[in-house]
């Protein structure tokens, strides 16, 4: 059976579909486009996204961290005298050595001193000598007087022998003077304590030869009260104000490595040691039992006062470089800011600032190398409210 021939497609349906693939194929050009527009900006903005910097800030912590400070300290006597010899001589014995415990007015030692004695025999001498003198003067102005009224003897003869009287009293009264103060140096020649104690130091033994005074060497005896010890400690300047008259010390020792001992601030020397930057104040310690002994080493541990409660941030937000030691905070732009900060004490994980930051500054904790004044950061670590935690708080997220 014979087909039937299909009519003709008129140009113009040709023409309409021809647009129709033309206006198709060239929204597809566009959308591609587009797609590879949108996606560029996309890959732009991300790229100058990671080029910001990210940083962890803390606010700078208000709590006091160690209201301690620990310095190390010097045991002293709370009484100490050594013992010079007040005459010349050699010692004739002793009867207490180191260690010994003695009593004020106890006998420790007794000095030989011939020439001394022998100075006070004639200095007796001259007394009585002077004594005689006087004597024999007194009872010849005596006569002189019976005689006066029958014209025997004028009253110059009088008066001559009323002031060589005066002349030998005085005399007298010198020689008295003279033999006393050579008894009174006789008296030295024992060596006595002070006050009850302990001999810490013997520098002498029998038949040394004694030299008077304390400039010809070293003390013969150190006696030393130890039933209340002095404790030295030298305390940093900035310090001196926060530790207060009065306050209660914590003192412990190598010898006790497990017990502690309570002391109480009693004086300072209200200067400053040149040398050291550093004010002396000294602390008082019971020791009734004797337990410590002067001169040993201490560990104090003195309480601070203070009127402001000063701030801390981590050791890892200081940065220190050709403009000294400095802190990376961020500012309301998420900017950064540096600021210069003075140290009080550091701390180990936590440095103490003395000044440089307010209480509301965001530190950067951990800075990245390179960041400079100005740069744009962004913030990470804040909490749900977006504010970020103290520096305390962080220390306890990451323990």
């Amino acid at each position: 059976m014979p087909t039937e021939p299909r009519p003709p497609v008129s140009h113009r349906k040709l023409g309409l579909f021809g647009l129709a693939a033309l206006i198709g194929a060239g929204l597809i050009v566009a959308t591609g486009i587009r797609a590879r527009e949108d996606s560029s900006a996309k890959l732009k903005e991300w790229t100058d996204a990671q080029a910001v910097p990210s940083v962890a800030v803390a606010l700078p912590s208000g709590k006091a961290l160690s209201p301690t400070i620990d310095l190390p300290g010097r045991l002293e006597a709370y009484s100490r005298a050594p013992i010079f010899a007040r005459v010349s001589g050699y010692l004739k014995g002793w009867s207490a050595d180191i260690g010994a415990k003695v009593k004020a007015g106890q006998v420790i030692a007794e000095i030989e001193a011939p020439d001394l004695d022998q100075q006070l025999l004639q200095a007796r001498a001259d007394l009585a000598s002077q004594q005689s003198s006087a004597r024999l003067s007194e009872a010849t102005l005596n006569r002189r007087k019976t005689l006066l009224a029958s014209n025997f003897v004028s009253m110059q003869e009088i008066d001559e022998r009323t002031a060589d009287l005066a002349n030998k009293k005085a005399a007298v009264n010198s020689g008295q003077a003279n033999v006393e103060r050579l008894e009174a140096l006789a008296g030295y020649k024992k060596i006595t304590v002070p006050f009850d104690g302990v001999v810490t130091s013997r520098e002498t033994d029998v038949g040394a030869l004694i030299n008077a005074g304390g400039g010809a060497g070293p003390a013969m005896f150190v006696v030393s009260d130890i039933t209340k010890l002095r404790v030295y400690v030298n305390v940093p300047q900035n310090y001196v104000p926060a530790i207060r008259i009065g306050a209660k010390a914590v003192l412990t020792m190598p010898e006790y490595p497990n017990r502690t001992f309570a002391a109480t601030v009693e004086a300072s020397s209200q200067s400053v040691d040149v040398s050291s930057g550093t004010t002396r104040m000294q602390l008082a310690l019971d020791n009734a039992n004797g337990e410590l002994m002067p001169g040993g080493y201490a560990n104090v541990r003195l309480p601070l006062q203070r009127d402001a409660v000063p701030l801390h941030i981590p050791a890892s937000a200081l940065i220190f470089n050709k403009d000294g030691l400095r802190v990376a905070t961020v500012g309301p732009d998420d900017k950064v800011l540096f600021k210069t900060v003075t140290i009080a004490r550091d701390l180990g994980r936590e440095i103490e600032l003395a000044s440089g930051l307010a209480a509301d500054d965001r530190v950067i904790t951990a800075p990245p190398d390179g960041i400079a004044d100005g740069d744009q950061v962004r913030v990470v670590g804040a909490d749900a409210k977006g504010k970020p935690t103290t520096a305390l708080e962080k220390q306890d997220v990451k323990g």
